[in-house]
């Protein structure tokens, strides 16, 4: 059960990436953007050819990242300067990545198990600092040998990466162009009312959306050991999910907060499947509708809950007015009696 559950938060926290992606379009820029399933797989193949063709892996990431950015510049360009429906733009674009991603792999497939990818140097990075030996100890000191990984590195090193992400998002969003790609998404004709060019922003918040979406697929692909061209299907719903879930559990009242509900968003969704796949009649391939339950679910509860809470309220108000009017009567039958002794 723990290694399940460290497994999840540990995919989880490279999850969280894609996540911020999707909130930043979803959210931010109110842009329904389905480019996340292709971009995805963008950054995955784009960093597995570069690794197996020799380059350094933190500089195939990266690139990786860009090649992200410009997957969602152009689903902003479709949008904007070809006055294609936001829909429509990101499912044009999804389907042209598709062909596109398996141009750059030539296959459908590649495996990097056995290629020094950024993943396998995490951990060999964290091995030269020896704090697993430590933590084991520790672990057997108070009698939990059974539930100690084999590392802590990658966990530790991807959730610093991800709140590092947030960070610069938070600050991002709080600058003068955050501020109007923000408006843009609240209200686009006002901020055009101050001659802010919103297409632009349109396409500058695309373009970090996807790429986050492919700096994720990066680092997935290569922690799973693979690029494969279907990888990508459903990412949107998952990145969703976990936008969903963070702001149902944790609160979206400032950015702040939202941006640190969507990374813990996305590291519940990965424990939830996980146990999920753990009941005895649900399967591997039942991943799918569990993540439509989480959704539905995600969405429906709160609404039910607020509901109940202004029921609750009402009967309060209610019950309060009752009170008054039978004060009131009570005062009144008093005045009277004291009228009729005089």
């Amino acid at each position: 059960m723990f290694t399940a559950i460290f497994g999840s938060v540990e995919a989880g926290a490279m999850y969280a990436l894609m996540a911020l992606g999707v909130y930043l379009s979803f959210r931010i820029l109110d842009f329904p953007d389905l480019t996340v399933d292709g971009s995805f797989v963008t950054g995955a193949s784009v960093a597995a050819v570069l690794i197996i063709g020799g380059t350094n892996p933190l500089l195939a990431t990266l690139l990786a990242t860009i090649a992200g950015f410009f997957a969602g510049c152009i689903t902003g360009l479709l949008h904007t300067k070809g006055k294609i429906n936001p829909l429509l733009s990101g499912i044009l674009m999804m389907i042209a990545l598709y062909s596109i991603n398996l141009r750059i792999m030539g296959k459908s497939n590649i495996s990097m198990l056995n290629q020094d990818t950024l993943i396998t140097q995490m951990t060999d990075f964290w091995k030269s600092l020896k704090i697993d030996d430590a933590m084991q100890s520790l672990f057997h000191s108070i009698g939990l040998s059974n539930f100690i990984p084999k590392t802590w590195g990658i966990l530790i090193i991807m959730l610093i990466l991800a709140f590092v992400v947030k960070v610069l998002i938070d600050r991002f969003l709080k600058t003068d162009i955050g501020l109007a790609i923000r408006a843009t998404g609240d209200n686009e004709t006002m901020i055009r009312s101050f001659s802010a060019n919103t297409d632009h922003l349109k396409v500058l918040g695309l373009g970090l959306s996807n790429a986050l979406v492919a700096l994720s697929g990066a680092l997935v692909g290569q922690y799973s050991g693979f690029s494969d061209v279907g990888m990508g299907i459903g990412m949107i719903v998952i990145g969703l999910a976990s936008v969903i879930i963070g702001e149902a559990v944790f609160g979206a009242k400032t950015i702040v907060r939202a941006t640190f509900a969507v990374i813990g968003g996305a590291i519940l969704y990965r424990i939830i499947v996980s146990l999920a796949l753990r009941v005895e009649f649900l399967e591997t391939g039942d991943m799918k509708l569990i993540t439509a339950f989480i959704v539905v679910a995600a969405l429906v509860i709160p609404k039910l809950i607020d509901l109940q809470r202004e029921k609750q309220k009402k009967k309060r108000r209610l019950l309060a007015s009752k009170q008054k009017i039978n004060a009131k009567e009570k005062s009144g039958e008093s005045l009277a009696a004291i009228k009729s002794d005089l």
